[in-house]
């Protein structure tokens, strides 16, 4: 995403093949795991434990055929163990990687929360980055739609979005353009892959406008 929202051009970015699909994929597409001393598969999601990566594309069933067919022992060349739950891992670093990064717009003036507060972004075109609840009111939500040339986050919880906020709930929030706006929207695709949000996490979506 470039600083006015809109997605940056990826040629030129690193590139790593997923081993689940053999397909040849931008680093932010991935997720990258390494074995740990002990043997056991570890994902690295911000990138900097050390060790050769191994790289599955963020996809709940690109992830699951991974483990399924035993494809970490084969790419690392040698016996790995798999824990059984690394697929919830993986999700459950993702959604917290996605509330911190909020979290940080937020307390830098780039996030706000609240129907009416997004609503004014919106009308004024502040906004890059229109975020709802994935458990919201899909009649609720459809009040607001995501700004022109803009990208739209569906994947978190209500009660994550609150804790990115500093609330108990938030169904409706909003990102200014930036560099942090651009992380958040990379993570939070990387999250939708894994929980298989129908939006794609970070696709523009039609709505009715904002009045």
């Amino acid at each position: 995403m470039t600083r006015a929202g809109r997605p940056k051009d990826r040629t030129g970015d690193p590139e790593r093949r997923c081993i689940a699909s053999g397909e040849v994929r931008a680093k932010a597409e991935l997720i990258r795991f390494v074995v740990a001393p002990d043997g056991e598969v570890v994902p690295d999601l911000l990138g900097k434990l050390p060790g050769r990566g191994i790289w599955v594309s963020a996809d709940r069933a690109a992830l699951e055929k991974a483990v399924k067919k035993g494809l970490f022992s084969r790419a690392a060349r040698q016996p790995v163990t798999v824990p059984e739950d690394l697929v919830a891992r993986v999700e459950a670093g993702l959604a917290d990687r996605g509330i911190h990064l909020v979290s940080l717009a937020r307390k830098a003036g780039r996030a706000v929360a609240g129907y009416e507060k997004v609503k004014d972004w919106l009308v004024k075109e502040e906004a890059r980055v229109l975020i709802q609840a994935s458990d919201g009111s899909e009649r609720g939500k459809s009040k607001l739609s995501t700004p022109y040339g803009g990208r739209f986050i569906g994947c978190l919880t209500g009660s994550e979005l609150g804790l990115a906020f500093g609330r108990e709930n938030v169904i409706h929030g909003a990102l200014a353009g930036g560099g942090l706006t651009t992380r958040v929207v990379e993570e939070a695709a990387k999250l939708s892959g894994l929980r298989k949000t129908a939006d794609g996490g970070t696709a523009r979506r039609k709505g009715t406008k904002t009045k």
